[in-house]
């Protein structure tokens, strides 16, 4: 953009000022000109335009008709041309403009229009020429940045050398990937990533007493990863500051790309380790080399830990990989981590107690759980060994303690397989369909009789398990004679098909009512 007082810099246009405006008027950027003889040009000058005029509407409007037109219109001064019929700039003109406040310039009768609107022309091409200038050399200099390893970090040390803005890089889970010039805190950093997640996704967000930044989105193969976020809204930001930022954001792309195809290399080595141990044979020979990859000592003491979602079938979540490493990270503690379709396992080095690999757990789910609200996490706990060769069985038992406690609703959320009784065992190592056959093939005519006869049998049998068949303590729990509790079980009986008063007949009402707990109807 110009200006007025470039304009008047500008020898060859032997420019006059007449009525500067406000204080600041001559300095405020204008967008264009527009010549026009209208006598109510407003619906045709856009804002901040100045009007080129030689008056040939003052036998239709007065002066101060034609100035307010123009205020109504928002524009940014008149440039009045003498000419022999008016060889002076009409005193009514100056005295609207003063009253106004609307800059005033006048033109030599020897300078014609044309000559206003090849400088104006230049100006932007010089300035178009030299926002390329600084495009291609930021451009070499963002390259160079991601090429030598400089990362986001980089990129935005690149960006702050031209533009004094506050910037960070956040991904799509609120991790902050690199700060310049901005400090974002938990929360801060949690409205990006809702941002982010939204569809289509957010272009600015709030960011609480800070006010509004603007996201500039980064992805790579299509998805969006991360934002460039600048602090500053996106109506405060200059046409440069935000051809920067985009022109940077396109570089964070590449540095986006290139974080995944390690991480998915990394991932694939990680998942190639756990077949390595699972399947045994000659290919057990290479784990201890894997693990020393990932900074696990392969001769000293190991443990794993199985993670996954209650009442999740499907593949684990996005995202639950990185967390676990972000923890094991933050504790300091090597370890190797491998998602897979059910759960993420992770293989640790482990030289403390028992006890404390299940608090480790504990805090484990915990940062899950706020990493992810509203899901229930759960960990399955193996063995503790001493080195990689005994790591088989360990890793079989996790993964077993897992899949089960996926299945309950409710319960403990951190179990070693040694912990689980053995019915849980047995029930959660068998599928959906199959555990909610069997539930509903021994419970069906139970629920049926009390939802016909509104009857109690279902809660006097729970009542009867709990307190392990004695039939005094059942009846005191339930307020009813034991004659009565002795009619509802023999009418269960009846129903089921299970006598409750011998051995195999509870066992298989007790794993009906377990399995009904695990999986929803």
């Amino acid at each position: 953009m110009f200006t007025l007082s470039s304009l008047t810099r500008n020898a060859s246009l032997k420019l006059r000022v007449l009525v500067p405006g406000p204080t600041g008027a001559m300095e405020s950027p204008v967008t264009w000109i527009h010549n026009t003889e209208l006598p109510d040009p407003s619906r045709y000058v856009r804002e901040h335009e100045l009007v080129l005029t030689n008056g040939l509407w003052l036998d239709q409007v007065t002066p101060a008709e034609f100035v307010a037109n123009l205020m109504r219109a928002g524009a940014a001064g008149i440039i009045f041309g003498l000419r022999e019929e008016t060889p002076v700039t009409p005193r009514g003109l100056v005295h609207a403009c003063r009253e106004e406040g609307l800059p005033l310039l006048e033109i030599s009768p020897t300078v014609p229009f044309t000559a206003v609107s090849e400088a104006v022309a230049a100006v932007y091409a010089e300035e178009r020429q030299s926002e390329l200038v600084g495009m291609v050399r930021r451009g070499d200099a963002l390259a160079g940045a991601i090429s030598h390893g400089a990362g986001a970090s980089g990129v935005l040390q690149v960006l702050r050398r031209d533009h004094d803005l506050p910037l960070a890089v956040v991904d799509w889970m609120g991790r902050l990937l690199a700060a310049e010039g901005a400090e974002l805190d938990a929360g801060q950093l949690q409205e990006v990533a809702a941002g982010l997640a939204r569809r289509p996704p957010a272009l600015e967000v709030s960011v609480g007493p800070a006010g509004r930044a603007t996201l500039f989105l980064v992805g790579a193969v299509g998805d969006i990863d991360a934002a460039l976020v600048c602090l500053r809204p996106m109506t405060t930001l200059s046409r440069a500051e935000r051809d920067a930022l985009e022109q940077a954001a396109r570089f964070l792309s590449l540095e986006v790309a290139k974080r995944q195809a390690v991480r998915a290399i990394e991932m694939r080595f990680a998942g190639e380790l756990l077949e390595m141990v699972l399947s045994g044979g000659h290919r057990s020979a290479e784990v201890p080399g894997r693990l020393r990859a990932f900074g696990v000592d392969p001769d000293g003491p190991l443990a794993v830990c199985a993670v996954a979602f209650a009442g999740d079938e499907a593949a684990t979540l996005p995202g639950l990989t990185e967390v676990l490493g972000e923890f094991f990270v933050a504790e300091g503690t090597p370890v190797v981590v491998a998602g897979g379709t059910q759960d993420v396992v992770a293989v640790l080095t482990w030289r403390y107690s028992r006890h404390q690999l299940l608090s480790m757990a504990e805090r484990l789910v915990e940062a899950v759980r706020r990493r992810f609200p509203g899901r229930r996490p759960v960990a399955g706990l193996g063995d503790i060994v001493t080195g990689s060769a005994g790591l088989r069985e360990p890793l079989v038992r996790a993964q077993d303690a897992c899949r089960v406690l996926r299945r309950g609703r409710s319960g403990p959320a951190v179990r070693s397989f040694a912990e689980l009784g053995a019915h849980r065992l047995l029930l959660g190592l068998q599928d959906s369909g199959t555990l909610r056959g069997f539930a509903d093939e021994v419970l069906a005519p139970m629920r049926r009789y009390d939802a016909r006869r509104g009857g109690e049998l279902e809660s006097t049998l729970r009542a009867f398990l709990d307190h392990d068949g004695h039939w005094a303590l059942t009846a005191a729990a339930l307020h009813v004679h034991v004659n009565t509790l002795r009619n509802r079980l023999s009418k269960i009986t009846e129903l089921t098909g299970r006598d409750v008063s011998r051995t195999e007949g509870r066992v298989d009402l007790f794993l009906a009512l377990r399995a009904d707990d695990m999986v929803p109807r």
